[in-house]
Formats: C-alpha cells, sequence, structure tokens
C-alpha cells in the first residue's frame, strides 16, 4: 500500500465570538478537511485550523514541504514519516504535521478494523470530562455556570480568568463556595501574570482546594516556574506550548519546573508524539493531562490517546458552551454520570459530515 494524494478541502466555518482573557476565537474561519489516499482506497482524514485559526493559516507549507515527503510511502510506516515530518518543524506548524498524523493513525485503524486506541493499548472505555470556561463578566457568573454542569453530573470545571490577579482569586473563591468541597474545580491562567502575581494566585488557588495550577507563567519561563513550584502545594500543570514539544519536556522533567505535563494532537504535533509525551510523563509518576485539540476530529484524536494511557483523569470540554463543536455528524458528549465513552468504529470512529462540507466548501488544496 502506498500513498497516493494529500488534499485539503476547505470549508467555512462560521461561529459566535467568544474569549479568553489572553485569546479571542470564532467569527468566520475556515476548517481544513485533511484527506490522505492509498492505492488500495483506504483513506485516512482529520480536521485543520480552529475557531482561533483557521486552516489557511497552516496549509502552504503543509502542501510545500510534507506532501512531496508523502507520496510513495507506506502509510502504515507513522513512525517513521512522523520523524520525517518533525524535521521541518521550522517550516510547518505542528498542526499541520499533527494533522497528516492523525490521518495516517485514521488509516491504520480502518485497515486493521479496530479503533485507534485499540492500536495503541487501550486502558479503559470511558472517561470523565470536564467543562472549560471561557471569559465570564463576573465571579458569579462562573459560580454559576460551574453549578450548571455540576447540576448536569459532570464532575469538574475550568477556570479561565480575567488575568487580574485580585478578580482571579475573588474568581476562585465565589466559584468555590458556589459548588462545594465535593467538585474539582481547576485555574488555567493562560501565561498571564509575572512571578510575584503567580505566587499571590496559586497561594489563593492553594486554599480553596483547586485540583491543579494551569500555565500561570509563560512557556519559556523555566526559571520562575522551579521558584513557584518549590513555594506551592496545589500541582502546577505547564509545557502545553513549551518550545521543542515533545523533546522539550525532558528539561521540565529535570528541572522540576512542572508538576504535571500537557499536550495535544495539534500543538504536539500528532497522536504520535502525544502518545510519547504521556508514557514520559507515565515513567516518572506523573499526570499528562491532554489539552483541548482546537476543532471537533482532533478532539477525537485526543480521546483515543486518553484512553490508551493511564495517566490522564480527564477530557477538556472546550469552552464550556460547545462554540468548538463543528463538522461531524455526531460529535464526542457527555452523559449524565459526566463521561465519555470509547469509540469502537474502525479508525476515528466518527463521521464527517460530507453534506456540511459539500454545502461549506469554499476551495481545495493539493
Amino acid at each position: 500500500m502506498k500513498i497516493t494524494d494529500l488534499r485539503v478541502i476547505m470549508v467555512n466555518w462560521n461561529s459566535g465570538p467568544w474569549a479568553t482573557a489572553t485569546a479571542s476565537f470564532g467569527g468566520t474561519r475556515q476548517l481544513g478537511v485533511v484527506t490522505v489516499s492509498t492505492d488500495e482506497g483506504v483513506e485516512g482524514h482529520a480536521f485543520l485550523g480552529s475557531s482561533r485559526q483557521g486552516a489557511d493559516a497552516y496549509v502552504g507549507p503543509m502542501m510545500e514541504f510534507i506532501k512531496p515527503s508523502l507520496l510513495g510511502r507506506n502509510p502504515l510506516d507513522i513512525g517513521a514519516i512522523w520523524s520525517e515530518m518533525w524535521k521541518n518543524n521550522r517550516n510547518v506548524s505542528t498542526n499541520a504535521v499533527g494533522a497528516v498524523d492523525v490521518a495516517l493513525w485514521d488509516i491504520a485503524g480502518k485497515i486493521a478494523g479496530l479503533p485507534i486506541h485499540r492500536l495503541l493499548g487501550s486502558c479503559r472505555d470511558r472517561v470523565p470530562a470536564y467543562a472549560s470556561s471561557g471569559f465570564l463578566a463576573t465571579p458569579q457568573d462562573y459560580a454559576e455556570e460551574a453549578l450548571l454542569f455540576k447540576d448536569l453530573g459532570w464532575p469538574a470545571y475550568k477556570i479561565h480568568p480575567h488575568a487580574v490577579p485580585k478578580e482571579d482569586i475573588e474568581i476562585c473563591r465565589v466559584t468555590r463556595e458556589a459548588v462545594g468541597d465535593q467538585f474539582d474545580l481547576m485555574l488555567d491562567s493562560m501565561w498571564a501574570y509575572c512571578y510575584e502575581d503567580a505566587l499571590r494566585v496559586g497561594r489563593a488557588a492553594e486554599e480553596y482546594k483547586y485540583l491543579w495550577y494551569e500555565d500561570p507563567l509563560a512557556e519559556e519561563d523555566i526559571y520562575n516556574y522551579v521558584k513557584l513550584k518549590s513555594k506551592l502545594d496545589i500541582p502546577i500543570m505547564s509545557t502545553e506550548y513549551a518550545p521543542g514539544r515533545l523533546y522539550g519536556m525532558a528539561q521540565w522533567i529535570h528541572l522540576q519546573a512542572t508538576d504535571m505535563l500537557r499536550g495535544d494532537v495539534a500543538v504536539s504535533g500528532g497522536i504520535t508524539p502525544l502518545l510519547k509525551i504521556a508514557h514520559t510523563a507515565e515513567a516518572f509518576k506523573m499526570k499528562c493531562e491532554v489539552h483541548h485539540g482546537g476543532n471537533s476530529l482532533n478532539n477525537v484524536a485526543n480521546l483515543h490517546v486518553i484512553l490508551a494511557v493511564n495517566n490522564c483523569d480527564y477530557y477538556e470540554v472546550f469552552p464550556a458552551n460547545g462554540a468548538n463543536k463543528f463538522g461531524l455528524v455526531e460529535d464526542v458528549e457527555v452523559d449524565s454520570n459526566g463521561l465519555i465513552y470509547a469509540p469502537e468504529a474502525p479508525g476515528l470512529g466518527y463521521e464527517i459530515d460530507w453534506e456540511l462540507v459539500q454545502r461549506e466548501r469554499s476551495g481545495e488544496v493539493r
């Protein structure tokens, strides 16, 4: 079997505007439906782009640098192909590398007649989900949204606060008092603080028994992460955008700059490196919590990895209002017990809404 083509259908993706304190999302974007074709008729698919940055930002370098090296290759040589794609990481976004890798795993699952998590080595058939907030105007708004998901049976809620330390401390307090002590809360400050403010907010999150404290400092600021971790008992989670991605994890572990690792198929560059990041964390008895993937099919790919590891506690639903869901006939859903169940169809196991793709199609890149 050989790869014969790589093409991307560009689709108009319109969603209402929403934001966190440090990023804006929504409006009109281009979702890329990536297809890797083979000479035996088996195709693998992935989505490229997010409601923050569309596929048009990534697809040109993908075609220039990645496609020529794919043609004629055995699509099951996933490890070798990923290693070669990674050599282009200075020219090609990890989002594009990740999309090709996901499509190759989709092919592998279809050939085997198994869902991808089975090929990776399934550890479980379900995973709990947490609702991940956008920017909300007041502490009470966060508290009310957290209570909504608690009432729906979800086990946890993560706050993206205002990136203003005093306001963020108040958001933490009000939300914890609203939901009580038996409901998991997390805080993701999205690289908002200097060291001193990160310490103040972290001590508050610790006092209010938050499960983890995510990305308080810029991802390159390992020096201050080491200091911060030494001062706090609450688990710190970083490395989502760590320079070097997979190959940047060693220094974070060696320097004891984070308690938990982080990654997803878009930012890390596919299923292949995300699984390696999770296994690296496991070797050190660390958690690796998987970040949302930015689009629906990336989130499916993330789910397969989560199901194949023991050191990820939750699946992230971001934003909590579902604004990132687009392009599938049926999306990943959370049941009344706050659980998501393993796909059992071959490959990714979720069906692309091809009628929607054709209706909103804006072009094709080959």
